[in-house]
């Protein structure tokens, strides 16, 4: 009934907080209406922006390490193209196209954090190797979270933020009653996008400005190995507004620890060092750069503090696993036709279906690991059972970091996943080069997984405020899975022929060459840096014990410096808007717009990043540098923040 659904274009006031007993959340679709949800626009229009999303996230996630979550800018798309049609009904629609299309930043996340690592230690990986382990991935995902939905969409409700599912639901329901959101949305990815364009394509001003462009910060860094760098691009600056101060901050005093601290501190002693220490390094530590010491030395504390997070998780959830587990027990045991599995917002996948789903994507995984990648019967059901376990064990802690952060630890997780894969890997007799190429795809498939079960509970959440229904959304996302793992392969593939992973000016990769540095050594034999994944574990439980969130942290100790930095000034422009005025609705107003420029500044950057990819990649190189670049692209950079915080000014008079 679209009529009654275009009556309601505000959640209900019980719709972020806990329930009293005997209340009852009702969402803006009520169960007993027939909404348009899955239309032939719905899908079309979501598949398209899986295909634009998936390719943009790619680009973002493999130049800088963090891939930004595409529901809200689709959402917003969504609802202005809707907005623009003067078309009815919309609101079940857009979740749809949202649900789709975010499978884009799922996908790519599961797929760049691991499988760049093939290129970056000389293995030739094949299409449909990224193909499959993306799409496989994503399917045990999708399966795997179902059981779990109601847990944490329904009886958890109010009790977790769901930071992101709050932030497009907000977008998906002012949608529909006003779009001018749409219109901020295309002005901000213009701007961002030709911004970064012009650094990408052109090189008018440098990607990354440094101390060493002064003559003493030159001299600092070869005598003290003291070095501080920013990435001026616009969408790192946008990914740090959305990230906010809090956890830019945290993950900033990770980076900073390492170059501040760690990095002079091992430098110090540096001339009575007489013997090269560690896989690969043949330089003493006094003749490395600063760079060099964080790349070979101190970035393997932070990859141990990443695993260490990730087991903290998994005890920290065991609970939710449990009954999580007792309601899907529940269910595939109880009898079909209650009142609950009869209401349309509560119908989900059946138990026999998800079952008869889950078997058939380990046969096939099985099958694709046997004849694709081991060759090997034994190693291939040690192979499987390590993502069955480790998929199942690490999906809970996806959905629960996405419900209460609104970011998935899913890197570091793959880290631990990579190390456990790896050793058992290795008793079982694989080794060497195959060794790795079958670990790596291994961690491909589960991170994968568990970025899907992270980013789709975040669209059931929505689904659930707004009142569409369940099992619509699950079947579909299956299609969006499909078309986003075809996507990213193919564009991996092109970003490896066009800049590479390795060597200079090569695609950072950060997740992925943290992943090759942990699977080199223990496939090949070598000296493995257990002390140094050791004390980034106890860091980790340190942090822990004083109640600082150990993934940010450690995240912050193995990303390069600059990419961090802009991160933090993100978060700084996103306090200074928020709390400007006196008046709460006015820093209400400014930080909401303030998002949707930082998600346009992030949408149009990554987007114009693929483009520049594109053109180099047909030969188009109009690539030039000279000798004032770096001094442009501070003018540059501080234009660009100042434009930021005007803009998200107007919403209500000039900040003062």
């Amino acid at each position: 009934m679209g009529q009654e659904e275009q009556k309601l274009t505000s959640l209900p006031d019980n719709a972020y907080r806990e329930l009293n007993p005997g209340e009852e959340y009702k969402p803006i679709m009520p169960a007993g209406s027939k909404p348009k949800e899955v239309t032939p626009y719905s899908v079309i229009f979501g598949i398209i922006m899986a295909i634009i999303f998936s390719a943009a996230a790619a680009y973002l996630g493999l130049k800088v390490g963090q891939v930004f979550e595409a529901a809200i800018p689709i959402a917003i798309i969504a609802v202005g193209m809707g907005n623009l049609l003067k078309k009815d009904s919309m609101l079940g629609q857009n979740v749809i196209i949202q649900s789709i299309g975010a499978s884009s930043g799922v996908i790519v996340a599961g797929a760049i954090f691991t499988l760049p690592a093939l290129y970056i230690l000389g293995l030739d990986a094949q299409f449909y190797q990224i193909f499959l382990s993306s799409l496989f991935g994503g399917l045990l995902g999708i399966l795997m979270l179902i059981p779990f939905r109601k847990y944490f969409v329904k009886d958890m409700h109010g009790k977790y933020p769901f930071p992101e599912a709050t932030a497009t639901t907000e977008v998906l329901v002012s949608g529909e009653k006003k779009g001018n959101q749409a219109k901020l949305l295309a002005v901000s990815g213009l701007i961002g996008g030709l911004y970064d364009f012009c650094i990408s394509t052109f090189g008018w001003w440098t990607e990354t400005i440094s101390t060493r462009m002064m003559g003493w910060g030159e001299l600092l860094a070869e005598k003290s190995k003291l070095v501080f760098k920013i990435n001026t691009g616009a969408a790192v600056l946008g990914l740090g507004y959305i990230i906010g101060l809090k956890y830019a901050a945290i993950i900033c005093a990770g980076s900073f620890t390492v170059w501040f601290v760690l990095i002079p501190f091992i430098s110090y002693f540096a001339d009575g060092q007489t013997v090269a220490v560690g896989e690969g390094v043949s330089m003493l530590l006094k003749d490395m750069s600063a760079e060099q010491i964080f790349t070979n030395y101190a970035r393997h504390i932070g990859i141990g503090g990443i695993a260490m997070a990730g087991i903290i998780g998994i005890i920290r959830s065991s609970g939710i696993i449990k009954q999580a587990v007792g309601l899907a027990v529940k269910e595939l045991g109880g009898k079909k036709g209650s009142a609950e599995v009869a209401e349309r917002t509560q119908r989900d996948l059946s138990m026999k279906f998800i079952m008869t789903g889950l078997l058939a994507v380990l046969i096939t995984t099985f099958v694709f690991f046997y004849f694709g990648v081991l060759g090997n019967l034994f190693q291939t059901v040690v192979a499987i059972l390590i993502v069955f376990i480790i998929s199942f064990l690490f999906t809970t802690v996806a959905a629960n970091a996405i419900a209460i952060v609104g970011s998935n630890p899913v890197s570091g997780m793959t880290l631990m996943t990579l190390i456990l894969a790896s050793l058992v890997l290795v008793s079982a007799g694989l080794s060497g080069t195959s060794g790795m190429m079958a670990s790596m795809i291994i961690g491909g498939v589960v991170c994968t997984a568990l970025s899907m079960a992270g980013g789709f509970i975040t669209d059931l959440k929505i689904g659930y405020w707004i009142g569409t229904t369940p099992v619509k959304q699950e079947k579909w996302k299956f299609l969006g899975t499909l078309v986003s793992a075809a996507t990213v392969a193919g564009v991996m593939m092109v970003l490896n022929q066009t800049y590479g992973f390795v060597g200079e000016n090569a695609l950072v990769a950060p997740q992925a060459n943290a992943m090759a540095a942990v699977i080199k050594p223990l496939m090949e034999g070598g000296a493995t840096p257990w002390m140094l994944y050791f004390a980034g574990a106890v860091l980790a439980l340190i942090l822990t014990m004083i109640g600082v969130p150990a993934l940010a942290f450690a995240l912050g100790m193995f990303i390069p410096l600059d990419l961090n930095t802009p991160l933090l000034i993100g978060g700084l422009v996103s306090w200074y808007i928020s709390t400007r005025s006196k008046d709460e609705n006015v820093n209400k107003m400014r930080r909401e717009r303030g998002t949707l420029i930082a998600s346009g500044f992030i949408a149009g950057g990554a987007l114009m990043g693929v483009v520049s990819a594109v053109l180099k990649y047909a030969g188009a190189d109009w690539y030039n540098t000279w000798s004032g670049a770096e001094w442009l692209a501070v003018v540059m950079y501080v234009v660009i923040i100042a434009y930021f915080i005007w803009d998200a000014c107007r919403a209500k008079e000039e900040c003062r």
